[in-house]
């Protein structure tokens, strides 16, 4: 079992500090009203096309791209983005409550053959019904997995090639059908921590992702999730969902872990927590957990730090430490069966070369990478590292405080 890298691609914004990403048109409703924040990275075609291009010359297999309200569409901006890259694979997030399941079936095989073969799906259910509602889906929490699961189904249902009908609570289709299905099938990628989540993994995904909880807590949901996937006569893989910092010693990359901290006032914090702490996700509600809102004790596990967490939401752990220790954490991880690893880091062009040419080259010399797969095919390197960044430093293309 392989371990498979993923990166991420931030089409809500990118920049130097965690609290960023949304500043660059007063929390993203009008395009014309820029908010002057220095350091902050739009999130426009340009930008993460470099973002994009640098996963794929260092060795990631695919992109995560997000999807909400302060987002750009993913399917619009990835497919962009198969035209300006080779080889990466887009792991495209979308909402089930939002799209007809037989149109999103369609889209995605037509995306598999304009891109050759480079989709994978995310489905997201959506915990925070405010959202839900800006897109006029007005169910509560476990009816909205309910209406993933049917939605599930169709999709599979009509990938068959031949009409499919259904009939359930949420969906009725009568001859559902792509008449040029996707080959192959895109893998899909799931996530969710409630009871009424587990069901549909294990009936349906072909990932289960988890967002990066300690390794004993992490090893509790892969025995749940397997157990209720064995009952259903199928097996399920694993992936999870993290942030690194990872640097050349352990201590720099705890003394940028502690800037990213010192950027964050007590006010923003706080507001963040009580946002936050209104959501139904019952994932997002573990994530709180962790820290408790407090600045204190915030590695909560060897090498896994929640300080994202006081002001993100979703992900809101990272691996901190030098090379060596966050292909520890990588390794503990695989070791208890977790293949996928989704991966970002602020900014995500620069944090890009620090993993990747730094944890990497780790990875693959303990034998967990698959063979073939490297990065820069051809390019000679000096001192374990390719000859893009001299001296091991990152490859700094945008400025910013």
């Amino acid at each position: 079992m392989s371990v498979h890298l993923h990166w991420f691609l931030p089409t809500g914004g990118d920049g130097r500090t965690l609290v960023d990403r949304h500043a660059y048109t007063d929390g993203g409703i009008r395009r014309d009203r820029i908010t002057p924040v220095s350091g902050v990275r739009a999130p426009d075609v340009e930008y993460l096309a470099q973002i994009a291009k640098a996963a794929e010359q260092l060795g990631f297999e695919a992109v995560l791209t997000p999807t909400g309200t302060w987002c750009e569409d993913a399917w619009l901006t990835t497919v962009a983005l198969t035209q300006v890259t080779e080889r990466l694979k887009f792991l495209v997030a979308f909402r089930p409550g939002v799209i007809s399941p037989v149109l999103a079936a369609q889209m995605a095989a037509t995306y598999q053959r304009i891109s050759r073969e480079r989709l994978l799906l995310n489905v997201v259910t959506g915990g925070d019904s405010t959202e839900q509602r800006r897109f006029g889906d007005h169910l509560d929490h476990d009816r909205r997995y309910a209406r993933t699961d049917e939605f599930l189904q169709v999709v599979r249902g009509v990938w068959g090639g031949e009409p499919f009908d259904f009939r359930g609570e949420h969906y009725q289709i009568e001859g559902g059908l792509t008449a040029l299905p996707p080959d192959p099938l895109p893998q899909i990628f799931f996530g969710g921590s409630s009871a009424a989540a587990g069901p549909v993994a294990a009936r349906n995904v072909d990932v289960y992702l988890t967002w990066g909880e300690p390794p004993e807590e992490v090893k509790q949901k892969i025995d749940w999730i397997r157990g209720l996937a064995e009952r259903e006569g199928r097996t399920v893989r694993f992936g999870i969902r993290l942030h690194t910092i990872s640097r050349d010693s352990s201590k720099e990359a705890w003394a940028t872990a502690g800037r990213l901290l010192d950027d964050l006032d007590p006010g923003t914090v706080a507001a963040a927590q009580q946002a936050l702490g209104k959501s139904e996700s019952v994932g997002q509600q573990r994530m709180l957990a962790l820290h408790g809102g407090s600045r204190e004790k915030l590695e909560i596990s060897p090498n896994l730090w929640a300080g994202v967490g006081l002001v993100r939401g979703g992900a809101g752990t990272a691996l901190v430490g030098s090379h060596a220790e966050v292909a520890d954490r990588i390794e503990e991880y695989h070791s208890l069966g977790i293949e996928h690893f989704v991966l970002s880091g602020y900014p995500h062009l620069e944090e890009a070369y620090w993993f990747g040419e730094g944890v990497r080259p780790e990875l693959a010399a303990r034998g967990l990478l698959e063979a073939g797969r490297g990065p820069l095919a051809g390019v000679p390197a000096a001192n374990g590292r390719p000859a893009s960044a001299p001296g091991g430093a990152p490859l700094l293309i945008a400025g910013g405080r």
